[in-house]
């Protein structure tokens, strides 16, 4: 397996666990009171954004060619570091 590859395959799994995070997070939405849906809400958008830019992000790393990847690897790098951080504020926001 080539070094991107293995790197995409790891990005794809983090995608993946930060889809099933959101899904988490909306059923928690639905049972929360209206003042606290609406922050919720917010919380729940960035973290959506910041996985469809880490979708994006992956994307221009698999459609680059063998050469040409490494040269995409901070962008991603970069946007799965915001989907990091959106994940772990939003979980911090549903704690309380």
């Amino acid at each position: 397996m080539s070094t991107k590859e293995a790197y995409k395959q790891k990005a794809e799994a983090e995608l993946e666990l930060a889809h099933a995070r959101v899904d988490e997070f909306k059923a928690k939405v639905k049972n929360s009171t209206a003042d606290a849906h609406i922050n919720y809400e917010k919380h729940l958008d960035d973290l959506k954004h910041a996985a469809e830019e880490s979708k994006a992000r992956l994307k221009e790393l698999s459609d680059a060619g063998e050469d040409n990847w490494e040269k995409l690897k901070d962008g991603v790098e970069n946007a799965f570091n915001s989907l990091r951080k959106a994940m772990h504020d939003t979980a911090e926001k549903f704690k309380s």
